[in-house]
């Protein structure tokens, strides 16, 4: 009985229920993304580490051209190439051991890349961000959260560019960006 246990556990995660939670649903380039990660268990083991995945994959439709049997000459077929743009992986905790009813809340921060894509999707062409949760266990599967796609949008020029914080002139009561070291209407010097 007791080697079936031990082929079982090579072949199965460990008793533990690992979930992601969010601040948000959605975050845009360059924003932090803040959550937790909740791990339970039911049985006694070792881990090597609880850490967050988050990682942007891009998939890319091309036309190549493939050697046909049936057709005895080239033919032009669709494949889809992927290619990882980004990838992060923050260690949460490091070994340890996990006794069974442990129960423990870890929080989290990842920064996006403000030059990274934002998600898109069309025919041809789809960025996807994913996350996931991990319990990271030696020569055993991990135990993993389900998987949460990100929307990851762009910032708007609105939200890029902050306006100007302004002044008004104590002579003429122009109102003018705080930049300029003078009224542009009466050419008075800004006061400081």
């Amino acid at each position: 009985m007791n080697l079936l246990r031990k082929i079982s556990e090579k072949v199965t995660p460990p008793k533990v229920n690992v979930s992601l939670t969010l601040s948000k649903p959605y975050f845009l380039l360059g924003e932090t993304i803040e959550g937790f990660l909740d791990i339970s268990s039911q049985e006694d083991f070792d881990c090597s580490e609880i850490r967050c995945e988050l990682e942007c994959v891009e998939r890319v439709r091309r036309m190549r051209r493939v050697y046909s049997e049936s057709l005895k000459r080239e033919v032009e077929q669709p494949v889809w190439e992927s290619a990882v743009l980004f990838s992060a992986r923050p260690r949460l905790a490091g070994p340890m051991h996990i006794p069974e009813g442990f129960a423990q809340r870890y929080p989290f921060e990842i920064t996006i890349p403000p030059t990274a894509h934002p998600s898109f999707k069309s025919l041809d062409r789809v960025v996807v961000w994913n996350m996931k949760g991990v319990v990271a266990v030696e020569k055993r599967p991990d135990a993993t959260s389900k998987t949460v796609e990100l929307q990851v949008a762009a910032p708007s020029q609105a939200q890029a560019q902050q306006p100007p914080q302004m002044v008004t002139c104590k002579y003429c009561g122009t109102v003018y960006p705080k930049s300029e070291a003078k009224c542009p209407t009466c050419g008075a010097p800004q006061r400081k």
